[in-house]
């Protein structure tokens, strides 16, 4: 017997077998995948969401801070907003795996630095910081963070 004929036999003993497990790879028994849980964005200057939960991630929209007084207050205050959200979900600042920071003043960038530092602890997340035009509500600071809930740093 060659080589191919020996293959033929052996997938045609195979196939009762195969087709058993046929309905198990099927996508109608598969359980179908986790909807985005939206949550709503309280005082928000447009319509979106707060946040989006989804697989595990919490995707909360950009924050601002108090504005009017220092950049220092509006800074922590708009990390404060973010943790807030956060919350929401039953995650923290440790979860965060990545943020997105606008600022209007780049020179101001050394001192968000430092604020920043004092809230998240290391390792710190991915960042990426920005300089931009304007915010709305004319703040100077809007923080945009991804967190997941297997991130926690302990």
């Amino acid at each position: 017997m060659n080589r191919s004929t020996r293959t033929a036999r052996r997938l045609t003993l195979l196939a009762p077998f195969l087709l058993t497990l046929l309905p198990a790879c099927q996508s109608d028994s598969a359980p179908p995948p986790p909807r985005p849980v939206h949550m709503a964005a309280e005082g928000a200057f447009g319509p979106y969401s707060g946040s989006v939960l989804w697989g595990g991630f919490c995707f909360a929209s950009g924050k601002l801070g108090e504005r009017g007084g220092s950049f220092a207050r509006e800074a922590d205050t708009a990390i404060t907003a973010v943790q807030t959200e956060l919350e929401r979900s039953g995650l923290g600042l440790a979860d965060v795996v990545m943020c997105t920071v606008y600022l209007t003043d780049i020179d101001r960038y050394a001192e968000f630095n430092e604020i920043y530092a004092h809230r998240f602890n290391e390792p710190y997340p991915a960042r990426v910081c920005l300089a931009v035009k304007e915010l709305p509500g004319n703040a100077r600071v809007e923080i945009q963070a991804t967190a997941h809930r297997q991130a926690r740093k302990e």
